[in-house]
Formats: structure tokens, C-alpha cells, sequence
């Protein structure tokens, strides 16, 4: 409450609270004045009320997702200004995080991220990538093995090895993970 002289100006600033709030609205003697930063009284000569109403910021985190796997929430995420708000990232089996993009920077391949304190909107999307693993592949003397050396297999998928033994020569067995199969010529 303010009290002035008869045919006296005042003036009045509105201010919301920093990356917190914006101007909703400002109401002058009960009409709605629309989102104004100033309002002023000329030559005062009755009472008047002012008000203005503010509305906390809010702010969207856009979440993506590239390859087998979810980020939870997901979607365009509302979320108030400063509060904290916290991703999980989850592969399908057989998957890996491959890494996690934040604004438009590699913040690794964690689980899970948390936006701090959120003063702006932003992004994250996480990349997965099919599990592969390493058959390492030999053949004894005289013979020989197709493919040989160490052959990436992609998670799920079949790959299949040929042996075949030199002119004059036989296959006496065949071991996998150092368990014998018996002689085969593929497996």
C-alpha cells in the first residue's frame, strides 16, 4: 500500500523473480492490463489498486532415442524452473549404451542422467548398440578354418565355422571353449 498527494504520479516496475517466474498478468482497479513490465498513475485523485500475478517458468527436455533401448520419462518432459529431473536409460537385451548425448555433448554411457536446477530447455538422446562378442578361430597343423582369427559376431546371430583338413590329413576333432564336438568339417 502506497499512500500519495492528491494529483501526484507514481509509477510501478514488475519484476518477476529471475529464470523463476514471468508476468502472468497485472490488474488495474479489477481490469486485466495483459503482461506489462510498467504501469503508471497520473495525477492521482482516488484510491486504485494494482496486482500482478506471476506464473512459474517452465521449461521442456526433449528426450530421443537411437537403436534398442528407452529413456524413462520420455518425450517432451514439462519442468518447473530449478527443479531436478532425472532420466533412466534401459537396453533391450542384447543391447548396450553406446553413449549419451546431452545438449548436443557425450556425457558417457550411464544409466541414468539428472538435469540440475533447470533454467533452459534441453535435450537428451540416448544411443544404443547391439552386444557383439569374439569367436577366436584356429586350426591345428594341417588343416585349416573359415573364417579364422577373431571374428566379431553381432548378439543373437549365427556364424558358421568350416574346417578342412590338408590333401592326406583328417580331422581328429574339433573343440569349442576347449569341449570336444568330435570330428566336424563345420559347426
Amino acid at each position: 500500500t502506497d499512500t500519495v498527494n492528491y494529483g501526484t504520479t507514481i509509477s510501478y516496475t514488475i519484476t518477476p523473480q529471475t529464470n523463476s517466474y514471468h508476468i502472468d498478468s497485472v490488474v488495474v482497479d479489477g481490469i486485466n492490463q495483459g503482461v506489462i513490465e510498467n504501469y503508471t498513475f497520473e495525477a492521482v485523485s482516488d484510491d486504485h489498486a494494482i496486482r500482478a500475478y506471476f506464473s512459474i517458468n517452465l521449461y521442456t527436455i526433449s528426450t530421443n532415442v537411437s537403436g534398442n533401448g528407452t529413456i524413462t520419462p520420455s518425450g517432451m518432459i514439462v519442468v518447473e524452473s530449478n527443479k531436478d529431473t532425472t532420466f533412466t536409460m534401459t537396453p533391450e537385451t542384447g543391447y548396450h549404451i553406446d553413449s549419451v548425448i546431452v545438449d548436443g555433448m557425450n556425457v558417457g554411457t550411464g544409466t541414468s542422467y539428472q538435469f540440475s536446477n533447470v533454467t533452459s530447455n534441453h535435450s537428451i538422446t540416448a544411443y544404443f548398440s547391439i552386444d557383439q562378442f569374439t569367436i577366436t578361430a584356429s586350426a591345428g597343423e594341417h588343416g585349416m578354418i573359415d573364417p579364422s582369427g577373431g571374428v566379431i559376431v553381432n548378439y543373437g546371430s549365427s556364424q558358421t565355422f568350416t574346417m578342412t583338413p590338408e590333401t592326406g590329413y583328417h580331422i581328429v576333432d574339433v573343440l569349442v571353449d576347449g569341449n570336444s564336438v568330435g570330428a566336424l568339417t563345420s559347426y
